[in-house]
């Protein structure tokens, strides 16, 4: 099918669905159109090896976690001048991409 006539299939299967579907369809054509969403999706897959040292790393990462040596989230947030409060903020009012010049 040429792409003209794609479009135009499109733009009549949107004329035929539900407010509902047509609010997730307009999601999901933001996300395709997105520049930084396409370059993550056709990124190729990271099969590199895992050396020694990086899974020597990885074990006492884990052992360090295990032991409870983990940083605590609120000191992470603290580092960046935030609360918790701040943070369940932004979790309920993400920010807009069309809005933050990205």
């Amino acid at each position: 099918m040429a792409p003209a006539n794609e479009k135009q299939q499109a733009h009549d299967l949107i004329e035929r669905l539900a407010p509902g579907q047509i609010s997730a369809v307009v999601h999901l054509l933001e996300v395709m159109t997105d520049p930084l969403a396409r370059s993550l999706a056709n990124a190729p897959i990271d099969d590199e090896p895992v050396t020694e040292e990086e899974a020597r790393e990885i074990a006492a990462a884990r052992a360090s976690l295990d032991r409870g040596e983990g940083i605590p989230h609120e000191k992470v947030l603290a580092e960046f001048g935030l609360t918790s409060e701040d943070f369940e903020r932004m979790g309920r009012t993400p920010l807009d991409p069309h809005k933050t010049g990205r």
